[in-house]
């Protein structure tokens, strides 16, 4: 059976059980569709994509565990054939931003319609040089933003912090603020930025130049423990 004739294998990634469910019911109702496995988290999705080898992966944005973007670079580099389509309650370009430079190949509202979903899923699938976005006009305008406005001025300040290997405390202390603000910051950062440590939103910060730091960055893991998915 030629790959355009067997079905069209997806593997959904979600944290609730019955949304995967509903999701399971409605693309198992199409003759040219077939769910070939779920999971919950960050590292579930990546075990699915290594033992399945799906054509499509549903992931949702908010999974539990690493950064969805940093979940889509990993699936992509385990099994480039499969195509990644994000369902997400939110819509802003300082999520498409990263999600998009790691590959994704559609990016869908959870309001959507289940044939919209299903029309996103079969274009993707059969068109190489398609990228589904269902979202607001607003943001994709705001897509074409300069890369700076990606984070707000205070964001770029506590980041630089970060990358002198400052602490949350001594951040909250030089920026008169408290410690809780200070990991606020670093939460919409990670997001922003599709991070999933201290360590790699400064990397990507400093590589996109959305940051200047004035004395040596700290770029080596070595010489700052990682901290992963969204630790702060």
């Amino acid at each position: 059976m030629s790959r355009i004739d067997r079905p069209t294998k997806i593997a959904i990634v979600d944290d609730h059980a019955l949304f995967r469910e509903g999701l399971r019911e409605i693309l198992e109702g199409q003759d040219d569709l077939v769910v070939v496995g779920e999971a919950g988290t960050s590292s579930g999705a990546l075990q699915l994509v290594a033992e399945m080898r799906p054509d499509i992966l549903l992931l949702d944005v908010e999974i539990p565990g690493d950064a969805a973007a940093h979940t889509v670079s990993r699936a992509r580099a385990m099994s480039p054939a499969t195509q990644v389509i994000i369902l997400s309650m939110y819509d802003g370009p300082h999520l498409l931003r990263p999600l998009l430079a790691a590959g994704i190949r559609g990016y869908l509202l959870k309001t959507v319609h289940r044939h919209e979903l299903v029309s996103a899923i079969r274009s993707v699938h059969h068109e190489p040089d398609r990228i589904v976005l269902a979202v607001s006009q607003e943001s994709l305008t705001q897509m074409e933003s300069t890369p700076a406005e990606v984070l707000t001025s205070k964001e770029r300040e506590v980041l630089e912090l970060v990358a002198q290997a400052y602490s949350n405390r001594q951040i909250a202390t030089r920026l008169n603020t408290t410690e809780a603000t200070v990991k606020r910051h670093l939460r919409n950062i990670f997001v922003k930025l599709g991070a999933a440590s201290r360590i790699d939103a400064v990397n990507r910060a400093i590589d996109s130049s959305l940051i200047t730091v004035s004395g040596p960055a700290v770029r080596n893991p070595t010489t700052t423990p990682p901290y992963p998915s969204l630790g702060l």
